[in-house]
């Protein structure tokens, strides 16, 4: 095992151990919120397997996080609703479930469509994008325009969604009462061992020949097009991958928060969660789940204590980590050595003129 990998290990080692015992030491309120913050890190994991290790960055990922949110919400509404009509249905004048709401109240197809939704879009996506060379800044536009585009979609279908207000007043998962304090440390456990796995699963893919394909891809798409590879379809996989591991991460944040809304799935989180990304190191697989861990909690307490000024905070921070850590928290032990390169650059570059001097005399 390389430096590096043993690095990953370790810092995701402690990590998970840290969040293994938290909810020993804290009480229920803050066990929530960071089984909020866990949610997040799945997201950025997602996000570093196709920025990080594949060179794509997403200003839209929220569209997927927020279809499998929808869908898990939607099954929950419907459960809450005792198998009759959502409230906001009733107010819009409906007398039957849309036919498209009624499999949603079966837990297996729901929990099914979690992962299926985000994958399907993230397929049609990727191959209207990959397959014609769209790529760079291009992509970047947009991947944001699509989460700009859900948004709009779910405040204009108000009478299918929700509107504004989203999907809420949640009550019981599979019959178990959503209030209770052993259902929301079950959700929590749930959702840290989903965290493990996937980081596991991730981590495994990264060190495969696959892994290698797609940092080859973001080092130089062109030359492992030469070399025979079809790179769109490995972007294409890693992208719809990532879609359903963002899926999963919306389900779970429903389930423990209870709402969402519109403006979860908007550009606004979108870009949230390439900061989480970016602070904690990308290509690292370790470092976004700290960065999101981190920021979201740093957030928490600092709105608590400064609502009017975290948000600056957050913003000269990322710009802060971008000029100084451009690897992200996970490269602040390279801090020293990369202050002795510039101390020697700068020492070199002020030798020059001395050489410059002594050669004229000469």
């Amino acid at each position: 095992m390389t430096e590096k990998k043993s690095k990953k290990w370790v810092v995701a080692a402690v990590v998970f151990i840290v969040l293994a015992v938290l909810p020993l030491m804290l009480p229920l309120f803050r066990v929530s919120l960071i089984g909020k913050y866990m949610c997040f890190a799945i997201v950025a994991l997602g996000l570093d397997m196709i920025w990080g290790y594949t060179g794509i960055m997403s200003l839209g990922h929220g569209v997927y996080f927020g279809l499998g949110a929808y869908a898990m919400a939607m099954y929950l509404k419907l459960e809450a609703s005792g198998g009759g009509l959502p409230d906001f249905m009733t107010w819009s004048g409906f007398d039957a479930l849309p036919f498209w709401w009624v499999p949603f109240g079966n837990a297996g197809f729901a929990f099914a469509m979690i992962v299926v939704v985000p994958v399907v879009v993230a397929v049609v996506i990727g191959l209207l994008t990959f397959l014609n060379r769209i790529r760079g800044v291009y992509f970047t536009i947009l991947s944001q325009a699509l989460a700009m585009i859900l948004s709009v979609l779910l405040i204009g279908c108000q009478q299918y969604t929700g509107g504004s207000n989203g999907l809420t007043d949640f009550d019981t998962l599979l019959g178990l009462p959503l209030d209770a304090p052993a259902t929301k440390l079950a959700l929590y456990y749930v959702t840290l061992a989903v965290l493990v796995a996937l980081f596991a699963l991730c981590s495994v893919l990264v060190g495969r020949r696959v892994g290698k394909i797609l940092i080859a891809i973001r080092d130089s798409e062109n030359r492992v097009r030469f070399t025979g590879y079809n790179t769109a379809l490995f972007k294409v996989f890693v992208y719809a991958l990532s879609a359903a591991i963002a899926g999963i991460a919306g389900a779970l944040y429903v389930s423990q928060v209870g709402i969402i809304t519109p403006s979860d799935v908007a550009v606004s989180p979108s870009i949230e969660m390439i900061i989480w990304v970016a602070i904690g190191g990308k290509g690292t697989l370790a470092g976004p789940v700290l960065g999101a861990l981190l920021v979201n909690g740093v957030k928490t307490f600092a709105s608590e204590g400064f609502p009017d000024l975290w948000s600056y905070g957050l913003g000269l921070v990322c710009v802060l980590v971008i000029l100084f850590l451009p690897g992200g928290l996970m490269s602040i032990k390279d801090v020293p050595a990369r202050f002795r390169a510039w101390r020697s650059r700068r020492a070199g570059a002020e030798n020059i003129p001395e050489l410059e001097q002594e050669g004229g005399r000469a």
